[in-house]
Formats: C-alpha cells, sequence, structure tokens
C-alpha cells in the first residue's frame, strides 16, 4: 500500500515540489531552461562510444576464444580475433535475439549459451559445436543462468526459476504486493541439469523445492554439488545461507552455517563455493557483504564432508573476491587491492595429519588499475584448464573495453622483465578516447584509516578556473568505486563532461583495504563513513581549484542514504541528489524486501535495539537541513522502496527545503527503461546546474 501511494503521488510530489525549489534557486528563464537541458542531453548523447562487450570465455586447451560484442557472441583463433565467426541459434543472419551467458565443454569442442531465438523474451540452453548449427536442448518458461559442464563434460546444470515473473534476486522490480504476503506466489531457484549429448532431453532439477540456490560448483568426479542456498524466499535471506554438498539423487546436507557458528565468520555472508580437485576440500571467499553478487572478503577452506572453516587471509588489506583452484595446493585469487585489481596466486601447505591447511606463500600475476572480469561474477577471470592463461575483460576511466590475457606460465626463454604479466588481445575500440576529463587516484588520512578515492577532473580542465565539485558515494556500502569505463545511474563521466570535479570516494565500509576496514562501518552509518568523505574533499579542495561553495553530494542505494544523511550534519554541500535512498532505518526495516542484511550491520533487528537505527537516520535530523535536493526512486524498488524517498521528500516540503520527488514506474532498484535512465541523469544534471552552476 505505501508503494503505490507513491506511485499515486508521483504528479503531485513533482509539481508541488517544483515550485517550492523555484522560489529558492537562481532565476531561470524558459528559454534558458530549455538550452541548460538541450546542452545536458547533447553532452550524454556523446558518452555512449565504443563497443560493449559482455562475457569472454577461453576454451579450456587454450587454442579459442568466445566472447559476446554488443549483442553477439563471436568466437574467433586465440591469436587471431579478427577471424571471428557469429555462433547463434538464429535460424536467419539478420535474426537478432538476446543470447548471453556463453561456456565451453571440458573438451573444448562445444560452446553453451542461453538465446531466446526460439521464443522472444524466454531464454533456452543451446550448444554449438564446431562446424555444427547450434542445438536447442531445453524448453524452458522461467528465468535462467549460469550454464555449467559437469567436469566428464556429460551434463549441464544452470539456475531456473520455473515460472519466473521477473529475474532472480533483489535489483529487479518487485512483483506487485497482492496475496499473502510472504507466502504467495513465492518464486525459487534451484540447480537444473539437462543431458549435453541429447536435443531437448528431460530436464531434472537437482536440488529441492525448498532451498534457493545462489551459486554452485560441481565435484571433481561429476557426481555432486556444493551450493550457497537458504529457505525461501531468496532476495531475503542471501545474508543467511547455509553451504551445502549433494550428491546427485541425494538429499542435500549442510556442511557449514555462519550464523551457526562462533568467531569471525560468525553472522556474514558466504560466496563462491569452489571444490578441489581432489574433492577433499571446498573452498568460499567469507565476509560482511551487503549485496548478494558483490562479493568481498576473506579466502576461507572447509572440508568438503564438514568440520571447522579455516581463514587463510586473515588481516589480509585487501578484498578478495572469486577464487579458483590451481591443483590440490594452489588457489588463484581475484582481489581489490586498493585502487588495483590483482590476480594472485597462495601455495597452500598442511601438517603431516593433512588437517590443518595454511597459506604457506603467495605471488603477483598481475596487478591493474582498472576494472576486470569475464562478466559472470565479481571481479572473476575464465582460464584455461591447466591454468596457463587468464583472460578477462579490462576498462578504466581513460581506455574502453578490451579483451586482456595473462600468462601465468611464460616459455623458458622468456624473462618477467622482459614481457608485461598481461596483453591486450582486442582492438574493437581503438581510437575511442572519453569524453570526459582524466581521473586520478587520491589517499587521504581520515582518522586512522587512509582512505582511497577516485578524482575525475572537468572535461577541457584549465588550473587557472575555479570550478564546481560533485561527490558520488557509492552503493553497498561494501562494495567501491573502480576505475571504469562510463556506467550507473548517476554517472560521474556525465558530471565531469559537463563541467565538474567528481570525487568518488571510497570510505570506510567499502571493499580494497581488507576486512577490518569494511567492517569499520558497523553500527556507526552516516559518521565514520562522512568524516572519510568530508576529509575528501578538503584533500581535494586543498590541491585543485574547487570553488567551495558549489560542492554537491549524490549517490544511488547506500549512497542515496549517504546523500540524505550528509545534508543534515553538514552544511558543507550545497545540493544533493538522492537516489533510492534510506531516510528512517526504523520504518525501513518493516518495509524492504530484504531486512535479513541489517542485522550483521546494526548488530541486532530494530525491534531489540531501535535507538542504534535511530543514530543514523536522517528523518531524526531534519531540521537540520537547508541544501536543496532532489530525489529519485523506482516505485518497485524492493532494496530501497519508494516510501523512504518519499518521507524524506515530505519532510523537506514541510521544511519548506527546495525539494523534488521523481519515482519511476515498473523499475526495481536498478533502473533499466533507457528512457528512465536518460531522464534520471538529466533531472540530476539540471539539478546540479541550477544550484552548482559549472564554469563558463
Amino acid at each position: 500500500m505505501l508503494l503505490a501511494s507513491a506511485a499515486l503521488l508521483l504528479g503531485a510530489a513533482i509539481s508541488l515540489s517544483t515550485s517550492q525549489a523555484q522560489t529558492a534557486a537562481p532565476a531561470l528563464t524558459q528559454a534558458s531552461a530549455s538550452a541548460n537541458r538541450a546542452h545536458i542531453e547533447e553532452v550524454l548523447k556523446g558518452l555512449n562510444r565504443g563497443h560493449s562487450i559482455g562475457q569472454v570465455a577461453i576454451s579450456p586447451d587454450g587454442k579459442r576464444l568466445a566472447w559476446i560484442e554488443d549483442t553477439e557472441i563471436r568466437v574467433a583463433p586465440r591469436d587471431d580475433l579478427s577471424q571471428s565467426e557469429r555462433v547463434t541459434a538464429a535460424a536467419k543472419p539478420e535474426q537478432h535475439c538476446r543470447e548471453n551467458q556463453i561456456t565451453w565443454s571440458p573438451d573444448a569442442q562445444s560452446l553453451v549459451f542461453f538465446s531466446d531465438c526460439a521464443k522472444p523474451g524466454q531464454s533456452d540452453l543451446y550448444l554449438a559445436r564446431q562446424g555444427s548449427p547450434a542445438r536447442r536442448l531445453t524448453e524452458l518458461k522461467g528465468y535462467v543462468e549460469a550454464p555449467s559442464f559437469s567436469p566428464d563434460g556429460k551434463v549441464i546444470a544452470f539456475l531456473f526459476v520455473e515460472g519466473a515473473t521477473r529475474p532472480s534476486g533483489s535489483l529487479a522490480a518487485m512483483k506487485p504486493p497482492s496475496g499473502v504476503i510472504g507466502e504467495d506466489g513465492i518464486e525459487v531457484q534451484r540447480v537444473a541439469i539437462v543431458q549435453a549429448d541429447a536435443p531437448q532431453s528431460a530436464l531434472i532439477f537437482a536440488t529441492p523445492a525448498n532451498l534457493h540456490v545462489y551459486e554452485f560448483d560441481w565435484s571433481p568426479d561429476s557426481k555432486s554439488l556444493a551450493y550457497i542456498a537458504a529457505d525461501p524466499p531468496g532476495e531475503n535471506n542471501w545474508w543467511v545461507a547455509k553451504l551445502y554438498t549433494q550428491t546427485l539423487n541425494e538429499a542435500p546436507k549442510a556442511i557449514l552455517a555462519p550464523a551457526e557458528i562462533p568467531g569471525p565468520l560468525h553472522g556474514l555472508q558466504i560466496a563462491v563455493p569452489r571444490w578441489s580437485p581432489d574433492g577433499k576440500q571446498i573452498a568460499f571467499i567469507g565476509g560482511l557483504m551487503s549485496d548478494q553478487g558483490v562479493t568481498g572478503g576473506d579466502v576461507w577452506i572447509i572440508p568438503s564432508v564438514g568440520g571447522q572453516p579455516v581463514n587463510l587471509t586473515p588481516q589480509r588489506p585487501s578484498s578478495p573476491a572469486w577464487i579458483e583452484w590451481d591443483g590440490n595446493r594452489g588457489l588463484y585469487v581475484s582481489e581489490l587491492d586498493g585502487s588495483n585489481s590483482r590476480l594472485i596466486r597462495l601455495l597452500l601447505q598442511s601438517d603431516p595429519t593433512g588437517s590443518n591447511i595454511s597459506v604457506n606463500s603467495q605471488s603477483s600475476i598481475f596487478s591493474i588499475p582498472a576494472n576486470i572480469g569475464d562478466g559472470r561474477m565479481e571481479m572473476s577471470l575464465s582460464s584455461t584448464a591447466v591454468h596457463s592463461d587468464f583472460v578477462f575483460r579490462v576498462s578504466s576511466f581513460d581506455t574502453p573495453p578490451e579483451i586482456y590475457i595473462a600468462e601465468t606460465i611464460q616459455p623458458a626463454n622468456i624473462h618477467s622483465a622482459d614481457r608485461a604479466p598481461y596483453f591486450q588481445l582486442s582492438h574493437f575500440n581503438d581510437g575511442v578516447k572519453p569524453a570526459w576529463g582524466n581521473a586520478v587516484s587520491l589517499i587521504w588520512k581520515s582518522g586512522k584509516f587512509k582512505v582511497q578515492g577516485w578524482l575525475m577532473l572537468p572535461k577541457d580542465y584549465d588550473p587557472s578556473k575555479k570550478y564546481p565539485l560533485i561527490v558520488e558515494v557509492h552503493g553497498g556500502p561494501a562494495a567501491a568505486a573502480v576505475a571504469r569505463w562510463n556506467t550507473g545511474p548517476l554517472s560521474a563521466a556525465a558530471f565531469s563532461a559537463l563541467g565538474y570535479f567528481v570525487l568518488m570516494p571510497n570510505p570506510r565500509g567499502s571493499f580494497g583495504q581488507g576486512e577490518e576496514f569494511t567492517q569499520a562501518n558497523r553500527k556507526d552509518f552516516g559518521y565514520g563513513d562522512l568524516r572519510d568523505i568530508l576529509a575528501g574533499v578538503d584533500a581535494v579542495e586543498a590541491a585543485y581549484p574547487v570553488d567551495p561553495s558549489r560542492v554537491g553530494i549524490t549517490g544511488w542505494s547506500y549512497g542515496g542514504f549517504m546523500a540524505m544523511f550528509a545534508v543534515t550534519q553538514s552544511q558543507r554541500f550545497k545540493a544533493a541528489v538522492a537516489g533510492a535512498g534510506i531516510s528512517n532505518w526504523q520504518s525501513y526495516y518493516g518495509e524492504n524486501s530484504i531486512d535479513q542484511w541489517m542485522t550483521p550491520y546494526f548488530g541486532a533487528p530494530v525491534y531489540d535495539d531501535p535507538a542504534i537505527y535511530a543514530k543514523s537516520s536522517a528523518i531524526n535530523f531534519i531540521k537540520n537541513v537547508t541544501t536543496p535536493t532532489l530525489v529519485l526512486v523506482g516505485d518497485r524498488d524492493g532494496e530501497c522502496p519508494a516510501p523512504q524517498s518519499y518521507e524524506f521528500w515530505h519532510a523537506l516540503r514541510a521544511r519548506h527545503v527546495p525539494t523534488q520527488l521523481v519515482v519511476y514506474p515498473n523499475e526495481g532498484h536498478g533502473i533499466s527503461d533507457p528512457a528512465h535512465r536518460q531522464d534520471l541523469m538529466v533531472r540530476a544534471a539540471e539539478w546540479f546546474a541550477r544550484y552548482l552552476p559549472p564554469a563558463p
């Protein structure tokens, strides 16, 4: 009912708040406002440059590469991507389908992918063998993702929500509420399997109907699965998920429940289960994670029959996100290390009994000041069967996405000093230059922490001029601002192109500096992290020509909360844009679809300790606000429901603070409609242009 009310009041919200905003804002004639909007729209059009690269996968034998370029699956010899061919389920060359999620067979002869060529809007599993047309393996109705061959190549498993009405997870728009809430229409994601050698063979559910599965991995003998799962509803219970093993056609066994064990993993989250080649151990990432799929923590290991988990990376000053076994005594780890994405190899050792495992040594494969990944999971990489090569896409603020390769085993006649540890394979975006300013990595001191962040300079930066500054706070809070090509609902690149400095801080609570740093904002939302951000503003103002009277703040999700909270605590910001924010942690607890994430951060449910929630609620300090604030949200957002934005806007309006609320219909936490994304960015740019006009 609250969500419906927010949507119905959209028209009133815009019209009422606009009239108030205009009384306090610099006067704009209709002509100047139209010219300003036209300029913003023209700048935004110029941001979308170059080819996009989706997933990338190297064949197990290392001879071929598959990737998704724009909307097509391409396959080519590894050493000559110009010789690529399209792989598709389309009946005709001109037919374009939604095709994604590629994976190679263990023998490197087949490629599996999802396509909706047969039924537009509904993906099915296809297998393309070298030299033969793609074969359709399934006839499905529901949501699918993450195909994976069994190690023997006979079976393909994937995640499947039968009869799904929406994508799995909490980012997509929630179903309109009806019926018995929390009981009717629950959609459960399970592991389904099909035979690889038979077209449209019968689908079998490998996991039970009472467990929602998030991630899985095959045992080396192809007879069992390891998976992260929880009781439904899936979007809420990932934060209390357990690690299971299950022999096919038998009952699952929970071998790890973080909520039930003592020690540093108690009550935290687990992800990326990976079975060792000998079948004796399962490695995983464990830590404080605020969103499913945004992974960071420590590398842990547990016997596959169950037992005490062991932390292999305690006090590590970085955030591992993805792992892959290298034999039974090695682990490749992809991690965020400050401003760099890094791949390392951990060499393990055990005592004579084989029971106590620890890290004997580590070596670095590469470190890149950029965003990396193969498109499957957070910072995941695609490797050959023997891990001699890792393939991944790379992008940064300065360079559009391209495919790179890292060789872990170099020829004997090549010394490491003679050859870079990674090099570029593709040249799809040669000549594409950013339409925004340069970016630099900054480090500043805040209390006992050194805080890292990115500063994007205004386009055509002139150090003799004074510029406004926008602080863009990332979501999460367990996430990080990393160097990547233009992305996001509130784009730093767009603000830079429009003539702003943009500071993207990684305050306490972020990934990149280890678990102590990530957990440093527990029971302290809005305080220590805001001090870190304000210290970053000080550092930028001391080093660059920033006009201190033209500083603004924006963010989405947790960044939206920080924008709301910051204007109640500081007069530093002269304009704010709060996207999908949280204004009242007490009411939020009962409104959202993911309340399980809050207990690890606040220490207790709101009903047991309301004071800790009240302490960080912007609404309790609303009388301090004078900052003009634009509020944006999707009407079916389950993570940060629209009533939170409505409550903040309503309070500002009652206090006669310039404000405006925009609710986007049929949108969830992630704004998906391109027209809505464009409108959102235009409105944000117009808001800042009114209150923080860029340099002429």
